[in-house]
């Protein structure tokens, strides 16, 4: 059996630019990866089949609408003879929360049938398989902290980011992802006009990132928190913990994040938050 961790991808800034002629937002956003996750397994050369158990497996959706499901059949369409198997998935992240936990699923399962089939992670054919699944598949491939550009198909060098202690909160409301984005009104070939390019050292210095994530944003933080307004909950009480040095939403929302001076700051605004919302989830990570 083969396993593999499918960690939560976090948008430390997300910047949509404007929407191609083909449909697609053009983004600019660091993500990095947290320790929490969902884990997968795959038993080699068994019939194509998911199990799946875990905390939020209910939510996770099953048979082909399962995107660790449709990743194995996409890449086996691209790979003729693919050898395939039996996956087991722990669904432990929150469901349509912003982390990429279905596109972070789908590039696990990936990785695993690369690791079955003795191909290399950069295998062209393994990231054509990955955009056609999501725009986020091709960046949790390898799950290092980068910049993502595009559509999810331009990819930058890895970062290595300085110990940063984070705290990760989702208040239990999906946010569908398509209504967030139709919110901004963006017509295919329109632009926002804003800047693009937003660089980040390969080795930032704690204070040089936090400098320049002070200069981000989130565009889709304003649609998300008309759609879900606890977010601005999640928000206010993140940024009033002590010792949090910036607090903002991943992705299209609603997990809100918070960096913090010192890992007995984080720890201990998580504690504070679970005890006064208990239905939340809340972890405590260092991004990577």
């Amino acid at each position: 059996m083969l396993t593999t961790r499918a960690p939560a991808k976090i948008n430390l800034t997300l910047h949509v630019l404007g929407r191609r002629q083909d449909g697609y937002h053009e983004l600019e956003s660091l993500v990095a990866f947290s320790g929490a996750g969902d884990m997968l397994s795959l038993v080699p050369n068994e019939a194509l089949s998911l199990d799946i158990s875990g905390p939020t497996s209910s939510a996770a959706g099953a048979g082909d609408d399962n995107l660790v499901l449709r990743a194995a059949l996409r890449l086996s369409e691209e790979i003729i003879g693919l050898r395939l198997g039996r996956f087991r998935l722990e669904k432990r992240l929150p469901v349509a929360a912003g982390i990429g936990g279905g596109s972070s699923d789908a590039a696990a399962a990936m990785r695993l049938l690369a690791k079955a089939n003795d191909l290399a992670l950069d295998d062209p054919r393994i990231h054509e398989a990955a955009r056609a699944i999501g725009s986020d598949v091709p960046v949790c491939l390898e799950p290092q902290a980068r910049m993502m550009r595009g559509a999810g198909e331009s990819l930058g060098v890895p970062i290595v980011l300085p110990p940063l202690p984070t705290v990760l909160i989702n208040p239990g409301v999906p946010v569908a992802t398509a209504p967030v984005f139709a919110a901004l009104g963006l017509q295919p070939g329109a632009s926002f006009g804003r800047a693009a390019r937003i660089e980040i050292d390969a080795q930032p210095s704690a204070a040089e990132l936090l400098a320049a994530l002070a200069k981000c944003r989130n565009d889709l933080e304003d649609a998300a928190c008309l759609q879900a307004p606890v977010i601005v909950d999640a928000l206010a009480i993140l940024r009033a913990a002590r010792g949090c040095k910036l607090a903002r939403m991943s992705g299209s929302g609603a997990t809100c994040f918070a960096l913090f001076a010192t890992r007995r700051d984080a720890v201990r605004a998580a504690r504070v938050i679970r005890a006064q919302h208990p239905g939340w989830w809340v972890k405590t990570a260092m991004l990577r």
